[in-house]
């Protein structure tokens, strides 16, 4: 029969225990650690490669504009407790590179200040990584006064890489299109 209650302590089995406590704690420390690091590893990621439809920021058209064209449609959505109402930028074709700017148009439809934002997406998402906006009211949060319209500009140009990308070689339309939120700041 084995004794239980006084077992024989190995020192290099409670080395190898204690290694193995500690590998574990870094491993669980490591993945927290990537937990909270991965919504601004994600955004990063869609950032660098348009992945998802993310735009990207730019500070002008550097490469010229090439012949193939481009329509580009707008499209607006307001969530149900943001008091506003937003009519989106008619539709332009024009040459890939080319700089264009349009203007969303929103209204404040309450009877106080509102704070909102907006979120934005490109459709088909491939093409995301070739819509560059130079300047866009999404940038920033806007404040609406009660009753209050306001044109909201987007300055932005189809890089003309596009042209090299075979899966978008049959795309003659973009969607733009963007979401307005409440923001937290509401009233600032």
């Amino acid at each position: 029969m084995v004794d239980l209650t006084n077992p024989a302590i190995d020192p290099a089995m409670a080395r190898r225990n204690r290694r193995v406590a500690i590998a574990g704690l870094f491993i669980a420390a490591g993945m927290v650690g990537l937990a909270y690091a991965s919504v601004p590893l994600y955004q990063l990621f869609c950032q660098l490669t348009g992945f998802g439809g993310t735009t990207q920021v730019a500070g002008d058209s550097p490469k010229g504009a090439i012949a193939r064209e481009m329509t580009v449609r707008f499209d607006s959505n307001v969530a149900n407790d943001l008091a506003w109402s937003v009519t989106p930028a008619a539709s332009i074709t024009d040459r890939i590179g080319m700089v264009d700017t349009v203007n969303y148009v929103a209204t404040n439809n309450s009877d106080g200040p509102i704070t909102g934002t907006a979120v934005f997406n490109v459709s088909p998402a491939k093409a995301g990584a070739y819509f560059n906006k130079i300047e866009c009211f999404c940038f920033t949060e806007q404040t609406l006064q009660p009753g209050e319209t306001v044109d909201m500009p987007i300055v932005f140009f189809i890089d003309p890489e596009l042209a090299d990308n075979h899966e978008l070689a049959t795309v003659n339309e973009i969607t733009l299109s963007y979401t307005f939120y409440a923001s937290d700041n509401e009233g600032s």
